[in-house]
């Protein structure tokens, strides 16, 4: 692939721009970080290494990424209070590709006061598989409640719960007092403030919402707030794998 294509696919602007990074010196390739001035020149782009402007990248024919995500962020492009999750993005993130579509999505979305694991990619079918209902694809949120919670509670969120957008019961996969005011909840599908609606319908409430999970991948203790990191092809596979959801009770 040329150099310039490389640039572009990867969101460092369009074809001219890219093409003007490399014509300035501004692009190094390889692990012997050799500028390349000709951004006709044909690389090999798997496995690849660049550094654009000083700052190194890997070419991801796809990007699959997780975030740390902090409380006042909006999972967004266009937020309507609070700033957006893909500020904490590098620009090339964000552009990725070009056209109406570009860049990384969030796959789903978080509340703005809502913590924790967030994923991103650009790859639509990624996306519809970790977010569609049919899949099943479990997700652990840490929920810090106001009032003690009882055994009654854990009862009817893994019996199910009436929502007012939906006659049917919406059910917990899992639910676990870890303490008197801390709720593990695990939920297969999605709903709009789902956690908090189901909290309350067994007369609680949310005080702190904290998402520490989604399939297999666990949220890094080292990722701070704020945070992000490309997945490994490993955590790829893992979380395409067909999931087996807990038995509910």
């Amino acid at each position: 692939m040329q150099l310039q294509d490389i640039l572009f696919s990867q969101g460092f602007g369009t074809r001219r721009v890219c093409c003007g990074l490399a014509q300035q010196g501004l692009v190094q390739v390889g692990p012997e970080q050799a500028v390349c001035t000709d951004p006709t020149h044909e690389w090999e782009e798997n496995g690849l290494e660049f550094w654009v402007q000083g700052e190194r990248w890997a070419y991801h024919a796809l990007a699959y990424l997780m975030l740390h995500k902090p409380a006042g962020y909006e999972c967004s492009q266009k937020p309507s209070t609070y700033p957006s999750i893909y500020t904490l993005l590098p620009g090339p993130l964000r552009s990725r590709g070009g056209g109406a579509a570009a860049g990384v999505q969030a796959v789903g979305r978080l509340d703005q006061d809502t913590t924790g694991l967030l994923l991103l990619s650009d790859d639509g079918k990624f996306i519809h598989r970790m977010t569609s209902p049919r899949h099943h694809v479990p997700k652990v949120y840490e929920v810090q409640v106001k009032h003690p919670l009882d055994e009654r509670q854990i009862a009817r969120l893994l019996e199910g719960v009436v929502l007012d957008d939906d006659p049917r019961p919406v059910r917990a996969a899992a639910c676990q007092a870890v303490t008197d005011h801390h709720l593990r909840l695990t939920l297969t599908d999605g709903k709009y403030h789902q956690v908090k609606r189901m909290v309350a319908a067994v007369s609680n409430r949310v005080e702190g919402l904290h998402r520490s999970s989604v399939g297999q991948l666990m949220l890094p203790a080292d990722l701070l707030p704020g945070q992000w990191r490309w997945l490994t092809n490993a955590e790829v596979f893992a979380l395409t794998q067909k999931v087996v959801a807990p038995a509910v009770g």
